[in-house]
Protein backbone atom coordinates (compact mmCIF):
# COMPACT_ATOMS: atom_id res chain seq x y z
CA UNK A 1 0.00 0.00 0.00
CA UNK A 2 1.46 3.18 -1.07
CA UNK A 3 -0.80 5.57 1.01
CA UNK A 4 0.98 7.04 3.98
CA UNK A 5 -0.57 8.74 6.53
CA UNK A 6 0.50 12.63 7.00
CA UNK A 7 -1.13 14.85 9.61
CA UNK A 8 -2.36 18.38 9.78
CA UNK A 9 -1.72 21.06 12.13
CA UNK A 10 -4.36 22.29 13.64
CA UNK A 11 -5.01 25.71 12.64
CA UNK A 12 -5.38 27.17 16.02
CA UNK A 13 -1.45 25.96 16.24
CA UNK A 14 0.51 27.42 13.41
CA UNK A 15 2.11 30.11 15.73
CA UNK A 16 3.49 26.98 17.40
CA UNK A 17 4.44 25.44 13.98
CA UNK A 18 6.03 28.71 12.72
CA UNK A 19 7.98 29.29 16.11
CA UNK A 20 8.89 25.55 16.15
CA UNK A 21 10.12 25.30 12.38
CA UNK A 22 12.36 28.02 12.97
CA UNK A 23 14.29 25.42 15.92
CA UNK A 24 14.32 22.71 14.06
CA UNK A 25 16.31 20.33 12.75
CA UNK A 26 17.37 20.89 16.30
CA UNK A 27 21.35 20.98 16.75
CA UNK A 28 21.54 22.05 13.05
CA UNK A 29 20.59 25.71 13.44
CA UNK A 30 23.91 27.84 13.34
CA UNK A 31 21.99 31.07 14.07
CA UNK A 32 20.39 29.47 17.45
CA UNK A 33 24.15 28.86 18.64
CA UNK A 34 26.96 26.28 18.01
CA UNK A 35 28.69 26.40 21.98
CA UNK A 36 27.81 24.11 24.85
CA UNK A 37 26.33 26.80 26.37
CA UNK A 38 24.08 27.32 24.02
CA UNK A 39 22.71 23.76 23.45
CA UNK A 40 22.43 23.80 27.36
CA UNK A 41 19.74 26.68 26.98
CA UNK A 42 18.15 24.73 24.54
CA UNK A 43 17.55 21.30 26.34
CA UNK A 44 15.65 20.77 29.68
CA UNK A 45 17.75 19.34 32.05
CA UNK A 46 15.58 15.86 32.04
CA UNK A 47 16.83 15.76 27.79
CA UNK A 48 17.54 12.48 26.32
CA UNK A 49 16.68 11.25 23.06
CA UNK A 50 16.69 7.48 20.81
CA UNK A 51 19.42 8.50 17.61
CA UNK A 52 18.02 6.85 14.61
CA UNK A 53 20.40 3.68 15.61
CA UNK A 54 17.63 2.95 18.14
CA UNK A 55 20.00 3.40 20.96
CA UNK A 56 18.95 5.78 23.90
CA UNK A 57 21.19 9.03 25.06
CA UNK A 58 21.11 11.23 27.58
CA UNK A 59 21.73 14.90 27.72
CA UNK A 60 25.29 15.08 28.92
CA UNK A 61 26.78 12.61 26.14
CA UNK A 62 24.68 14.67 23.31
CA UNK A 63 26.05 17.69 24.69
CA UNK A 64 29.88 16.25 24.92
CA UNK A 65 29.02 15.07 20.77
CA UNK A 66 27.27 18.16 19.79
CA UNK A 67 30.49 20.34 21.24
CA UNK A 68 32.47 18.00 19.35
CA UNK A 69 30.98 18.06 15.94
CA UNK A 70 30.62 21.98 16.24
CA UNK A 71 34.61 22.69 17.28
CA UNK A 72 35.47 21.94 13.35
CA UNK A 73 33.83 23.96 10.31
CA UNK A 74 31.51 21.73 8.90
CA UNK A 75 29.69 21.90 6.29
CA UNK A 76 25.33 20.36 6.77
CA UNK A 77 22.92 20.36 4.23
CA UNK A 78 19.63 19.38 4.86
CA UNK A 79 16.13 19.59 4.29
CA UNK A 80 12.65 19.09 5.83
CA UNK A 81 9.14 17.77 4.61
CA UNK A 82 5.76 17.13 6.67
CA UNK A 83 6.32 19.61 9.36
CA UNK A 84 3.45 18.87 12.20
CA UNK A 85 3.02 20.47 15.61
CA UNK A 86 0.46 18.60 18.15
CA UNK A 87 -0.10 20.16 21.36
CA UNK A 88 0.67 17.10 23.62
CA UNK A 89 -0.14 19.32 27.40
CA UNK A 90 -0.01 22.33 28.47
CA UNK A 91 2.97 24.69 27.02
CA UNK A 92 4.10 20.90 25.84
CA UNK A 93 3.98 20.11 21.60
CA UNK A 94 5.23 16.92 19.93
CA UNK A 95 6.96 18.05 16.44
CA UNK A 96 7.28 15.52 14.10
CA UNK A 97 8.62 16.11 10.25
CA UNK A 98 10.96 14.09 7.64
CA UNK A 99 14.60 14.83 7.39
CA UNK A 100 16.40 14.48 4.18
CA UNK A 101 20.16 14.67 4.54
CA UNK A 102 21.62 13.60 1.23
CA UNK A 103 20.60 10.17 0.61
CA UNK A 104 19.90 9.63 4.25
CA UNK A 105 16.00 9.88 5.25
CA UNK A 106 14.86 10.07 9.02
CA UNK A 107 11.21 10.48 10.80
CA UNK A 108 12.43 12.89 13.84
CA UNK A 109 10.30 13.77 16.66
CA UNK A 110 10.38 16.58 19.44
CA UNK A 111 8.90 17.09 21.89
CA UNK A 112 9.09 20.74 23.43
CA UNK A 113 7.87 22.45 26.06
CA UNK A 114 7.34 26.49 26.31
CA UNK A 115 8.93 28.29 29.62
CA UNK A 116 7.80 31.71 29.12
CA UNK A 117 8.85 33.35 26.44
CA UNK A 118 12.03 30.13 25.72
CA UNK A 119 11.64 26.75 24.09
CA UNK A 120 13.30 23.80 25.40
CA UNK A 121 13.90 20.60 24.20
CA UNK A 122 12.78 17.78 26.24
CA UNK A 123 12.91 14.53 24.19
CA UNK A 124 14.25 13.76 20.71
CA UNK A 125 13.94 10.78 18.35
CA UNK A 126 15.51 10.29 14.67
CA UNK A 127 14.54 6.83 12.48
CA UNK A 128 15.70 6.08 9.62
CA UNK A 129 13.03 5.80 6.87
CA UNK A 130 12.68 4.74 3.44
CA UNK A 131 11.28 7.91 1.21
CA UNK A 132 7.81 6.24 -0.98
Amino acid sequence: MTDEFKPVTRPELLGVLRELEKREPIFHRPELGTTRRDFENMTAPEFWEVGASGRRYGREYVLDTLEQRHAQPHEDLWEIRDFHCLEIARDHYLVTYTLLQGERVTRRATIWRRVGAEWKIVYHQGTVAEEP
